[in-house]
């Protein structure tokens, strides 16, 4: 009997909420309304992710979704959000995570650093100290304030970066593909393509620069060549020198 009782549900669980059909009529009518707006003006969820958030958790929490004759949430963000449901969730995050942050505040940091903020208060949870966060995000540009937030919860130092873009022949492809594929197996698969393309362009350098080039540059290649070896290889090459000398 011990056995037996302790497998009983919680029936109460199992019940969906009672659906308030004129509040999700409500709700739902302002979600589509601002997803049409920020489609038609062709902007970011810089202004209205505020509210956004807020009415997609309280479809979520009072499955105002069956009023639609869907089965589930994600069924609903599926329709809703087609192109990335991902956005959809950090809405939510911003609303459930920020809420002591009054919404004109928000509003003027935009909803990308108020991602990035979530991750602090993730991070920190009751040791958030909400007023310097805000003032960061509120002075510091978009970049900068994401590095910070790296450096916050890494410990690490986060290296300014950029995104390159150019244009490369389809007949040209197979031939920088192999050459980055053959990078990576020389760094070690963890590293990025980016490091890759570095050491490929420190190793033209060190190349064209090596006899009656400039020793700046060449110093500079077989540097950034060094930094970029597995610590095994960084050895080998140390105990290469000191043999050689």
């Amino acid at each position: 009997m011990i056995g037996l009782t302790s497998l009983s549900i919680n029936e109460r669980a199992l019940v969906p909420p009672k659906l308030n059909s004129k509040r999700a009529s409500l709700v739902l009518s302002k979600i589509d309304e601002i997803l049409a707006w920020e489609k038609s003006s062709d902007r970011e969820r810089d202004s209205q992710f505020v509210e956004l958030g807020r009415y997609l958790c309280e479809v979520r929490t009072g499955q105002y979704w069956r009023l639609d004759n869907l089965t589930s949430f994600d069924e609903y963000l599926e329709k809703k959000f087609p192109e990335s449901r991902r956005k959809a969730y950090y809405l939510m995050a911003i609303h459930e995570h920020l809420p002591k942050i009054p919404k004109t505040e928000l509003k003027l940091m935009g909803w990308t650093k108020a991602r990035e903020l979530v991750k602090v208060v993730r991070s920190n949870g009751r040791d958030f100290d909400c007023a310097p966060w805000v003032h960061k995000a509120m002075e510091l540009p978009r970049e900068e304030f994401k590095r910070e937030v790296e450096r916050h919860l890494t410990g690490q130092e986060i290296e300014p970066w950029d995104i390159l873009y150019f244009k490369a022949y389809k007949s040209q492809l197979p031939l920088i593909e192999r050459a980055l594929e053959t990078a990576a197996l020389m760094l070690g698969t963890d590293k990025s393509r980016g490091y890759c393309l570095e050491m490929i362009c420190a190793d033209f350098l060190a190349g064209a620069n090596l006899e009656g080039g400039d020793p700046g540059v060449l110093l500079l290649s077989l540097e950034r060549l060094f930094r970029l070896l597995p610590f095994p290889q960084k050895q080998q090459f140390l105990n290469g020198l000191e043999r050689a000398s």
